[in-house]
């Protein structure tokens, strides 16, 4: 369907990729994968003729149609909704508009019968197209993806001008679906779904006929809808068979033996330099110097496996609250005329880390803000429990970082007990060193902005982290630090997700907030997702069948039962996590002491009577590197007993 041929892009001097060759074939579902800045996003630019190759060819099918999915920056205007959805079906408004027009001519009395004869065959024609594309169900097919997009029946005849960025994503996902192309590329399309949009795509790409190239941070999403993966990897193409899973397995034994070889290379290189250095200007050894100078020239170098850096933290030990850390009581929430939560009742325990998950602009934000106290409710009691103390993660970070001060300055802020060196070393943690720590918060990215806040969140030694979609834009590798992070954190959680995959571990119970309708449903995401397909296949098919059991209505789960499913599985995680908990408690413990080492000798080394004392400064750099050898090899540890934390975590 698409062959590349030895195609090279470069940008600022620097190939991104140099005579690859790949091919996409009819129903090949392809998730694209590589480092930051491989040029994965350029790719689906060139396939869609947007940039061109600094050489190479692209050769494409006659006739294929490709639909294309940007990352951001969509705008619809000047349509209805339905309307601007209605031209993603190909060639429809063309068709009816020549259908009207011979219609109108046909019936010209000023128009002779042979050139009638004429308008008879066209219009002929024109049906036999309408009917190829089937306009005839069009609109109910347009409707259908809408709705499963998110969209309300009441939203079809208003202007799209009226629709903000993440509905304009939607509408623009909505047009590709609807276009039935042989290939769609879809850039990061999950970052504008909540969980029920993003359920509704994933069961469409399942079904869908044509091929897929999909550039996507979303695991359980790319798992669900791929074939197999492209990874671009120091400028080249990589192409494995199996979803994510399997390319990560894949990838991990390629990179084992890529370092194993590297390092087999790396000591026969230095041996072969060390004999000509040694032997360079004896004129007996000449020859054979001049025979090991050309087998270092020879030597096809391998290149060490490109490991993306990721963010390195771990929230602090927060404070002891009460049993109960925050209840809210009959609250309503209205802006204007419009009624976003009505007679909303939860209460937060200790312990507890709670989802909230449901459609958008159904209340999730406004009512995790409301807890943080940064909305006040139209109605109702917020009451914060015995010794809580709040800290919030934003999901627009622009909403509570000043744009005029720099990363270290907006860090310095909240870090008022730490030293400028730990304030650098925390900076350095989350991925700004060297010059970045003078950025301004106004022109950061998304991800970067996404990192100084999680930075600040540290800094609050809050029992109740309330965090408004906080994965949106982080890595894979970002995204299980922060996972691992949250899973330890002893406090109480309110996340708003729709990262399936992300959420599983961590929290146990999830609260839906859908329009008019609050339900708490105790347990982990699956659970939820198992009750919300019964319900759904209930409503599907109210008769029911041999196969629809219908189950409790989890609203109606009494406190008595509620209580005793947690400590089910409060019991069952402690037995099956005791051991390993007690053994990273012990790593983090000397983690924390090294840390505290290290940062110590860091503002020592930098004291003027330590580096002019020559002996002293030898003594400290032994001991700086001694304690940062040994926090890397522990920390190597904690992370390997992490991983296996999570996997037993999994089975809950």
């Amino acid at each position: 369907m698409i062959d590349i041929v030895n195609l090279s892009l470069q940008f600022g001097g620097k190939y991104l990729y140099r005579d690859v060759n790949f091919k996409i074939n009819s129903g090949d579902k392809i998730s694209l994968v590589g480092s930051n800045g491989t040029g994965k996003s350029s790719l689906l630019k060139m396939l869609n003729g947007m940039i061109e190759p600094e050489k190479g060819d692209i050769f494409k099918r006659k006739n294929i149609a490709i639909g294309y999915l940007p990352q951001e920056n969509v705008t619809h205007k000047g349509r209805t909704l339905l309307d601007e959805a209605l031209a993603g079906v190909p060639d429809l408004k063309k068709l009816q508009e020549k259908e009207t027009e011979i219609t109108i001519l046909l019936n010209d009395p000023d128009v002779d019968d042979e050139e009638k004869l004429g308008l008879v065959e066209q219009l002929g024609e024109i049906h036999h197209r309408l009917e190829e594309i089937d306009s005839y169900s069009a609109e109910a097919r347009v409707e259908k993806v809408l709705l499963g997009l998110g969209f309300m029946a009441s939203d079809f005849e208003k202007l799209t001008d009226h629709f903000s960025g993440g509905w304009q994503m939607r509408i623009a996902l909505a047009k590709m679906l609807i276009a039935e192309n042989d290939l769609m590329m879809m850039d990061e399309p999950t970052n504008h779904l909540d969980i029920d949009s993003l359920e509704w795509l994933t069961g469409f790409l399942k079904t869908y006929k044509g091929a897929l190239l999909l550039v996507s941070h979303d695991r359980r999403f790319v798992n669900a809808v791929t074939n197999k993966t492209l990874e671009i990897f120091n400028t080249d193409f990589t192409v494995f068979n199996g979803n994510f899973d399997h390319y990560l397995k894949a990838k991990a034994e390629r990179d084992e033996r890529l370092e194993h070889e590297y390092d087999q290379q790396q000591r026969k290189m230095k041996d072969i330099q060390q004999f000509v250095d040694r032997f360079r200007y004896k004129s007996s050894k000449a020859k054979q110097v001049q025979s090991r100078v050309k087998m270092l020239e020879k030597f096809d170098k391998i290149d060490l496996p490109d490991f993306e850096k990721s963010i390195s933290f771990r929230f602090p030990e927060p404070p002891k609250s009460g049993e109960i850390v925050y209840e809210v009581k009959n609250l309503v929430m209205k802006f204007g005329d419009n009624l976003v939560l009505d007679k909303i009742d939860l209460r937060i325990e200790r312990g507890d880390k709670i989802a909230f998950v449901g459609p958008n602009g159904a209340g999730k934000s406004t009512l995790s803000k409301i807890i943080a106290s940064v909305l006040k409710p139209t109605h109702g009691d917020k009451v914060p429990g015995y010794n809580t103390s709040i800290a919030y993660f934003s999901q627009e970070q622009s909403e509570v970082l000043d744009p005029e001060l720099d990363v270290l300055e907006t860090i310095a802020m909240e870090a008022t007990d730490m030293s400028l060196p730990q304030i650098r070393a925390l900076a350095g943690s989350f991925l700004f060193s060297a010059d970045d720590v003078f950025k301004k918060v106004g022109v950061l990215s998304g991800g970067e902005k996404s990192r100084v806040a999680l930075a600040l969140l540290l800094l609050k030694k809050a029992n109740l982290l309330i965090m408004d979609e906080p994965t949106n834009h982080l890595d894979y590798a970002s995204k299980k630090i922060l996972q691992q992070a949250l899973i330890k954190f002893k406090g109480s959680l309110v996340i708003v997700s729709h990262d399936v995959d992300f959420l599983h571990p961590i929290v146990n119970k999830i609260a839906e907030i859908r329009r008019g309708s609050f339900r708490l449903f105790p347990g982990t995401i699956d659970y939820y997702l198992m009750k919300r397909g019964e319900e759904m296949m209930e409503r599907d098919n109210p008769t029911g069948s041999p196969a629809t059991v219908k189950s409790e209505d989890s609203s109606n789960i009494n406190r008595k039962d509620q209580k005793r499913i947690e400590a089910e599985l409060r019991n069952q995680k402690y037995a099956a996590t005791k051991q390993i908990n007690a053994e990273i408690a012990k790593l983090e413990k000397r983690i924390e002491s090294l840390e505290e080492k290290v940062a110590t000798l860091e503002s020592e080394l930098a004291l003027e009577e330590v580096y002019k004392d020559a002996q002293l400064t030898k003594k400290k750099t032994a001991e700086y590197n001694s304690s940062k050898a040994e926090l890397d090899s522990v920390l190597s540890k904690w992370e390997k007993l992490a991983e296996k934390l999570e996997n037993i975590l999994k089975q809950f």
